[in-house]
Order: structure tokens, then sequence, then C-alpha cells
């Protein structure tokens, strides 16, 4: 493989959905980098299940077409739209200070692609690539944490076991004396939550009296167990995205008298608390770099071939698929000039 330049072109290979169920592989051309920009090649990226699976069913609302874009996305909503926000690969041209190192980008899945330099965030050298695709998700558990105002000796509860929640659990645990537990419908997500510490409980057996409630199951049942989690006066932090979906949200019984706080969390801002001292790209430095542990390798759970993306994805998507998050692995070479 030659070193590439300003000029080179190349083709490159994207994942883009195309019709309700349905998402093909194209070919489009590639231009070697411009001052200012530098050429990733890509070695994974993670497929969003909450928000890709909206995608590929043509739910967006369409009044969330625009907020509802990622970064890179190339076409619009409903199809045929080119997503995702969770790439990890190598630089390949560009400064000499990012030549071969790895970086996160925001770009939606395709093996070969030309960012401007600031979106080609470096990855701390003790997180592989594999486990970097994870830092979005990892930005989103942090920015619910500022959401909810939680802090040490608290009694939390997150309900829904997605990665999302996972990482947020993971996040609650590491404040000094807290008693996190993470609850779910799926027993064997207790054994990520013991190799994690914290604890895990079935609906049915959820803490009540909880100071913070985090809530990312994008269920109605979900929901209810959230707010019963929740103790007097405490803060219930919604993360889940529901698309066109209504909601039923139990807010009759001791919604009122227990003086509960519903807050909506989402990741396209800064929570208001950090937001005068801290950028998005602070953000995902601090995203990136609390991925540092080997334990969080359990939470990407398969690894897909790109050529095999188009015919898995349906499985993978569908609602209750098993396992966390599932990643595209791309060729080791894929430059061609």
């Amino acid at each position: 493989m030659t070193t590439p330049a300003a000029g080179d072109s190349y083709s490159a290979r994207a994942l883009w959905y195309v019709a309700e169920g349905k998402a093909e592989l194209r070919s489009e051309p590639l231009s070697g980098p411009s001052h200012g920009e530098v050429l990733v090649r890509a070695l994974y990226s993670a497929i969003s299940r909450g928000t890709e699976r909206l995608i590929m069913s043509g739910a967006v609302p369409r009044g969330e077409w625009d907020r509802m874009r990622a970064p890179l996305q190339a076409g619009a909503f409903p199809f045929p739209v080119k997503y995702g926000y969770c790439a990890a690969g190598i630089v390949e041209a560009g400064p000499d200070e990012l030549r071969g190192r790895t970086v996160f980008v925001l770009h939606p899945h395709q093996d070969v692609f030309v960012v401007p330099i600031h979106m080609a965030v470096p990855v701390p050298d003790e997180v592989p690539a594999r486990r970097a695709t994870l830092a979005a998700n990892m930005e989103t558990a942090l920015n619910a944490l500022w959401d909810a105002g939680a802090g040490p000796a608290d009694r939390i509860v997150v309900v829904g076991g997605g990665v999302v929640g996972v990482l947020a659990a993971y996040l609650a645990a590491r404040l000094p004396g807290a008693d996190v537990t993470l609850v779910d419908v799926l027993p064997e997500r207790a054994r990520i939550a013991d190799r994690l510490g914290f604890r895990f409980a079935l609906p049915d057996a959820a803490p009540r009296e909880a100071d913070v409630v985090l809530h990312t199951s994008a269920t109605a049942p979900g929901l209810a167990a959230a707010i019963a989690a929740a103790g007097l006066e405490a803060t219930v932090v919604e993360l889940s995205w529901y698309g066109e979906g209504a909601v039923p949200a139990p807010l009759g019984g001791a919604f009122h008298s227990r003086r509960l706080r519903l807050v909506s969390s989402q990741v396209g801002q800064v929570a208001p608390s950090r937001r005068p001292r801290w950028s998005q790209r602070r953000r995902l430095e601090a995203a990136l770099s609390l991925l540092h542990d080997p334990r969080l390798d359990a939470l990407v759970s398969e690894e897909i071939e790109l050529d095999d993306a188009p015919a898995r994805l349906p499985e993978v998507l569908a609602p209750g698929a098993p396992g966390l998050a599932p990643v595209i692995r791309y060729p080791a070479v894929t430059l061609r000039a």
C-alpha cells in the first residue's frame, strides 16, 4: 500500500439504509485529504442498536429529521441514508502528529473516509480500537450522570441493561460509597453487573427509595419501574429515545405526592451543570479516557464483517436481539489508489 497523498483517488465502501428493513453497501469515490483534513482507515464501527433500529425501520419522526442527523451523515431520512457515529480507525494521511494514530470519529459505517482534523479524536494508548467504539455511549452515560446530579453515597438505580445503561451503572458505581443496582428483564445481565462491580435485580425485585434513577430501556414498563424505584423528591432521568412511539407514563399514584422529578437527558448538548466549562470535544476526550478498563470489552458482544453487514443487520437490530454492542469489522487493507 502506497503512502496516501492529497489528490490521490480511492474507492470507499459505505453502509446505507435504503428501505425499511434493508441495507446495502455502496461504493463511492474518495479523494486524498486536503489541508486541514485526515484520511482514516476504519478498523471498527459500533452499531447503535436503539438509534439504528429506528432508522432501519423508517421510524424517525419527520419533526426530528434535522436533530437526528449524525455529524457526517449522507443522504436524508427516511431513506436512503448513510448513518453511524462510532468509528475507530488509523490515520493514514495527515499531520505528522496524527499519522499512524488510532482515532475515534463520529462517522457513518465506511471503510475509508476523509474528515476535518478536529473531528479525529486521538484514542488513549491503553484503549484498543474495538473498545474505543463505545465512546459515544460512554459520553451519553457521562452526560446523564451530570444531568442526574448523582453523588457519593447515593442509592442509584439504572433501569435498562443495554450498553448505555450498563455504562451509566459502571460510572455510578465508581462514586464513593454509591449503592448502584442495574434492573433488567434479562437475568444474564447479572453476570456483567457482577463483573463491573454493581448489583443486579429483575424488575419485580427492583430497589425502592432511590436517590437517583436512570431509565434507558425505551419501554413503558421500564419507565414505570423507574418511577416506582424513586424515593421522595428523587430525580428520574429519561435517556430513552422512543422515535414516533407514544409512551404511557404512570404519573398518577404517588408521582405527585412524592414530588418526583422526571428529567430528559440527551447527548446532543453538554449537561447544563457543565456547559460553561465543558465543550463537546472535552466531553468526548473524557469518555475515551474512561474506557481504559479491560473489563468493558465484555460489552462488545459480536463482530460482523463489513461484507456481511447488509444481510446481518435485520437480525442484529431486531427487537430482543441478544448481546450488547455489535461492531462492524473492516478488512485489514482497504485503501485502493
